[in-house]
């Protein structure tokens, strides 16, 4: 089993935006949404137009079927934005090239993120590192693990923190210290 880690470095973070965007702007608003927002690969790729339109994305989640509202962030609204106006109504935000109007599938936005980390020198990554980025990142600049379970619905914090990988950091950091 391969694991996935959040992109912790700001930098490379940076990096890989301009790297997906060099690719195409689908590729670069998939990446910032996903890592802005916490949502899964699977419900990003269910997402319309309409859906991102508005102030929040309203979404019933693939993985758990629960509704869940989640705030498009201020920050990412001027990136994304002009992309997603392009779109005509009812199109799929991650359209897919084949086909008339479908989305691409999982394992193409794989194959998309891990070209790009190559480029940029990350690794360990998946679909899922978009989430724990944006976990480990929400995690480390508000310190309110509870609100981040919610947000990831973990029946338990010690998941959402080994989840984000912040007990690997404690672990790493451990380890690093002289014992003898």
């Amino acid at each position: 089993m391969n694991f996935v880690q959040p992109i912790r470095d700001p930098e490379k973070i940076k990096q890989m935006k301009e790297v997906l965007r060099d690719m195409s702007e689908r590729n670069f608003v998939m990446f910032t949404l996903g890592i802005s927002t916490g949502l899964r690969i699977s419900d990003i790729l269910q997402l319309k137009k309409e859906d991102l339109l508005q102030s929040h994305i309203n979404i019933t989640e693939t993985k758990t079927t629960k509704a869940k509202r989640i705030k498009i962030p201020g920050y990412i609204k001027k990136d994304i934005m002009p992309y997603v106006k392009s779109l005509k109504d009812g199109d799929y935000l991650i359209k897919s090239r084949q086909g008339k109007n479908r989305p691409i599938d999982r394992s193409t936005a794989y194959r998309i993120l891990r070209k790009a980390a190559k480029q940029v020198k990350v690794t360990e990554i998946g679909t899922h590192t978009l989430r724990k980025t944006f976990g480990y990142h929400f995690y480390k600049k508000t310190k309110n693990i509870a609100l981040l379970q919610e947000l990831f619905n973990h029946s338990d914090q010690h998941i959402t923190l080994r989840y984000i990988g912040i007990n690997q950091d404690a672990l790493d950091e451990a380890m690093d210290k002289q014992i003898f």
